[in-house]
Order: structure tokens, then sequence, then C-alpha cells
């Protein structure tokens, strides 16, 4: 690895984009000298290359495209469509996953634009195949396609696990119903429309089951006619599944341990949920069309209120479509996306700048944040690049009384403790970090961009937690709560050294399994957040585990550092890879079910 001082690397990277610069040169910076997550002032830091992290993250393939002065710069391929395959192109295909919701949402947009629909009409005034259902929630407000678009509609089905090639394909009916063979839940409204944000990938569905009716097309051909070729994104389809013609040119999805994801690509009949196969050059001309719609020009995919409504927020940051963010100057749209061995990252600023990252890996969302920074520093972006911090001498006595456990209002726990002479805190659940001081009431981290500060005296301490732009607040746990959550960390690190099982693991996952299998899960024995997340799913994960049949087997398979218990869940029609922890308390804090 190369090192550079953080001020040298800061003020190389920067003189870039000045005029004498050449495009090569900045593909050599952003894909030789990938710079650390955070930089310390007056430090040296080592910088990477795109190969050498493809290669330790086990991704295949790569592709790249920069926009910049409002055109594509540069796009290029790295890796391999499959290990021991041809190499990747900048036309080599990889499925967008989620960033089909905002090219969707142009298409729905374009639709508005002619009349034909009203954002802000009721969604049941353009549905024929299937209506919303009429609850109180839904009279009192009825779901839009304005609510759908930017996921405020309360609608459940945060996202979709696709389906093997061998497996029949549900109709969209099937899918918003969730029946057989649709292995989501039902499509429904579970909390006052236009009130809560909540991402939902059942809202694109449904909104995608009324393009269909307005239009009397199916979605694929109607997004191809309406948004791809009038951008000229000529590699795109929304078919799925892929034609057969057009397999030679997909990069193939793999697993993080760079095993092949068995049974190829998943096949999304969610298409504008999921179901984009796409270049990083034709979603840079999504970006760049949306572009000219916002400064009016002719002939524009739509009109500029238009594309301004779309890059408008509506709750927490999400426009009708991508999110929105930047400074007030530079405003720009994002979404990344992650299917079945495929991450990808789409950003871009309304000036005319910005890039598309996608990757054929479940690794892949590391390497793409990783060379988005990298981007982000050759160009010069306001947003992106590592944060440059400060380090402050400080002796150990000054940081004593940030020492503690802080709770979250989710019930989430942060510890901050020295350990071996250094200052580590961790998120009960997690690998702990390296915390290093600023000041003493503010600690950061090197290999994440997180910042922790605090406030207040030692029995009443405050701390405010930034990892990116994300901020949580939390206070000091109780004396009881902390000797708790301290002992569990005791054992769980003692659990780890000796290779045994959680005591009540066994218990919990034959318990849960059974609750679900018989639609009633005991979800007082479950964290918060896990109990919201199956209780969206259950019908799904019921008819998943109807289909696998009885437990035969549970085989312990080993503890990781975080306090994971792995097994291997030996059922009569298949095997699943079942990862389970338990908190301080003895509830099921998360569980993963997975083929294995």
């Amino acid at each position: 690895m190369i090192r550079l001082c953080a001020a040298v690397l800061a003020a190389s990277l920067a003189s870039l984009v000045t005029a004498g610069d050449s495009t090569d040169r900045r593909i050599r910076r952003v894909t030789q000298e990938m710079p650390p997550r955070v930089l310390v002032r007056g430090e040296s830091h080592a910088v990477t290359s795109l190969a050498v992290r493809m290669a330790e993250l086990r991704v295949p393939a790569v592709s790249i495209a920069v926009i910049h002065k409002g055109r594509i710069e540069w796009a290029r391929g790295f890796g391999v469509a499959r290990w021991d395959g041809p190499p990747v192109t900048d036309r080599t295909l990889f499925q967008a996953a989620s960033i089909s919701k905002p090219v969707f949402a142009l298409g729905v947009l374009r639709l508005a634009d002619t009349g034909r629909v009203n954002l802000e009409a009721n969604v049941n005034d353009y549905l024929t195949s299937w209506k919303v259902q009429d609850i109180p929630l839904t009279r009192q407000t009825p779901v839009t396609l304005r609510a759908l678009l930017s996921h405020s509609a309360g609608i459940n089905g945060q996202g979709f696990r696709g389906y093997l090639a061998k497996e029949e394909v549900p109709t969209l009916s099937q899918i918003l119903d969730g029946t057989p063979p649709a292995n989501n839940s039902p499509v429904r409204v579970e909390t006052l429309p236009g009130t809560r944000y909540r991402y939902s990938g059942g809202g694109y569905v449904l909104a995608q089951a009324a393009v269909e009716d307005v239009s009397g097309q199916s979605a694929s051909r109607f997004l191809q006619e309406s948004v791809l070729n009038p951008l000229g994104m000529k590699a795109s389809t929304f078919e799925q599944p892929l034609p057969a013609s057009r397999a030679a040119g997909i990069a193939i999805p793999y697993r993080a341990d760079g095993s092949p994801v068995e049974g190829g690509p998943r096949i999304y009949p969610e298409l504008a949920a999921a179901g984009l196969w796409t270049t990083p050059s034709d979603l840079a001309r999504f970006a760049l069309g949306l572009g000219a719609a916002l400064q009016g020009k002719t002939k524009a995919i739509v009109s500029a209120p238009m594309a301004r409504a779309m890059l408008t927020p509506v709750l927490e940051g999400h426009g009708l479509g991508p999110r929105i963010g930047g400074s007030t100057s530079r405003k720009f749209f994002t979404h990344n996306g992650g299917n079945e061995g495929y991450r990808c990252l789409l950003v871009a600023y309304e000036d005319g700048e910005g890039a598309v990252v996608m990757t054929n890996s479940d690794n892949g969302g590391v390497i793409m944040e990783e060379v988005m920074r990298s981007i982000a520093m050759a160009y010069q972006w306001p947003d992106f690049a590592p944060p440059l911090r400060t380090l402050a001498a400080l002796e150990p006595e000054a940081l004593a009384r940030l020492i503690g456990v802080y709770e979250f209002d989710d019930g989430s726990i942060y510890v901050v403790r020295r350990d071996a002479g250094r200052i580590e805190g961790r998120s009960i659940g997690q690998a702990p970090v390296e915390l290093f001081a600023s000041s003493d009431h503010e600690l950061f981290a090197r290999v994440v961009n997180l910042v922790v500060r605090f406030d207040g005296a030692d029995g009443t301490m405050t701390m405010k937690q930034r990892l990116g732009e994300t901020e949580r607040l939390a206070i000091r746990a109780t004396e009881a709560k902390s000797q708790k959550v301290y002992a569990w960390l005791g054992s769980t690190e003692q659990r780890f050294r000796e290779q045994t099982a959680y005591p009540a693991s066994e218990t919990s996952i034959r318990s849960l399994i059974a609750g679900i299998t018989a639609g009633e899960p005991d979800y007082r024995v479950m964290s918060p957040a896990l109990a919201d997340s199956i209780g969206q799913q259950l019908p799904a994960m019921r008819q998943w585990f109807a289909w696998l049949g009885d437990l035969k087997k549970l085989t312990f398979v080993r503890v990781d550092a975080n306090g994971n218990d792995e097994y291997r869940g030996d059922f009569v029609q298949a095997s699943l890879r079942i990862i389970v922890r338990l908190n301080q308390d003895g509830r099921v804090e998360s569980a993963e079910f997975s083929p294995g």
C-alpha cells in the first residue's frame, strides 16, 4: 500500500479536477489511490487500489460510470463477469435492485405530466385489477401515487426475495395478496397514509399495478417505451426473467464468500421495486435526463415542475423515487440497491456531477461505498469524501467520565469502555470499534465514519452518536442495567473463546420456528425490531416453513465474535443456516434464516 500524509492526500486529490488534468489520470486516482474511511490531520494514511479491495472482498466485478460537467466522462468495467470468465465491460448487465424504484417513478411522473394520472388522487381510481383495502385508515386518508413513490403510504413489505428460474413466478395480484406461489406477505396499509416514512417495496408493486391498469401495457413494455428508450438507456430492460438471448452479457451474482448464488440470478416480477437490468452508463443517462428536465430543456423526459416535484423531499429526505441530500447550493439525489448477489449505488448532483457503481457480490455494498468515497475526493464533491478529524492528546483520566453503558429510545445499547489501554465503543451484537479523542467530550472512530459526543455530569451523561448522516441520542443507563450489560458482554466473550452456544439459543430457535409455522409467534420474547420484522413477513415465512417441513436436526456450528450463535437446521425439504442472538435480558435480539 502507498502511504500519504492526510493533508497531502487531500490536496493532491483535490487538484485532480483542474483544467489540465486528464481523464486517464482521474481514473487512475479513483482506482489506484482509494482513500481510507477517515482522515486524521497530520497523519499519513495508506491508500489502496480497487483491484486489491476486490480481491480482499472476493468481489468478481465492479462497473463504474462517472458524470462530470454534465456528461458521462468515463465508464469502465473491472474484474470478470464470473470467476474464470470473460472480463467485465461498460456494457455488462447488472441487476439494479432498488435503483429500479426511481427509474420506475419517472415513468409514473410521465403519466402525471400528460394528465393521465393525478399524483394526489386515490390510487383506487386507477386500479382495476386490484384494490387497496377499504379500512378506517384509508377512509380517513386515501393512498395516493405521491405517497407510494415517497414511501409514505403506510404500506408494509420492505423488500422481496426473488424466485429461482425453476420456480413458478407469481402474478402481480398474487404478490399483492401474498398468495402462493408468491413468497411475500400480503401488501397492506398498516399506518395512516402520509404520516410516517416507511420504506416499502410493496408500495411500489401497488404503483406498478396502477401503471399497468392505466396504460393497458405490461410494466416492462410501458417503461421501455416511456423511460428507457427516450433516455437512450439502450442496454436496459425491465423484462423478468431476462431473455435467454441476453444471458451471456450479464455479471453472475456471488455471495460474500466468493461462491456463486445458487441457481443464478433471481427473477423479480416486482419490476417497479427490483426488476431493472442495466449498466452504470445507462443509469448515468437516467440521472442526466432528470437533470435536463430540471433545467427545463426542450424534449426533456418530464417538465421542470414535475422533475422538481420528484426531487423534493416528502418525509425524512425521500422524494418521489430517490433520496435527497446535500447542501442548499449543491443538492444531490441518490439510491442504492441490493438483490441476491448484487449491490449498487447511484449518486447524482443537480449541477451535473455524479457516479454509478454496480457490483455482482453480496460484499459489493462495502466496495461501492469505498469507490464512491474515492470519486468524491477526486472530483471535489462536498459530500461522500472521507471526513478529516483532529486527534487530541489527552490523558486516560480525562476520558474516564465517558466510560459507561448508554441506552437509545428503542432500547438498543451502546457501550463505551476501556480495554487493554484503549477506548472502544460497541453496539450490542456488533464488533467493538476503537475510539479516539478529539476533545475531552468527543470521540471518533477511524474504521467507520462515527462520532460520539457527550454532555452532562457523570450520573446524567447523554451521548449523541452520529454514524454518517444519522444522529441518535442516548442516555446513561442505570447501574442495574449497566451491570447486566457488562455481565452479558463478559459471557459473550467467554462463549466466543470456548465456542459454546448460549444455553437458551437452541430452545429459542425451536420455539421461534414453531411459532412462525403455527402463525402465532411469541412476540414478547423478541426485541421490538425483530417482532416488527417477523410480523411484517409472517404469512410468507409461515408458507416457507410449511414447505420446508419438520425440523429433523438442529446442529450448533459456532459463536462469532459478536455473540451470534450459528446453527444448521436440517428440515425435510432443505437445510438452513440459522443465526440467532439473545440479548442481556434473554430476549431474541435477532434471527436470520438463509439457505445453507
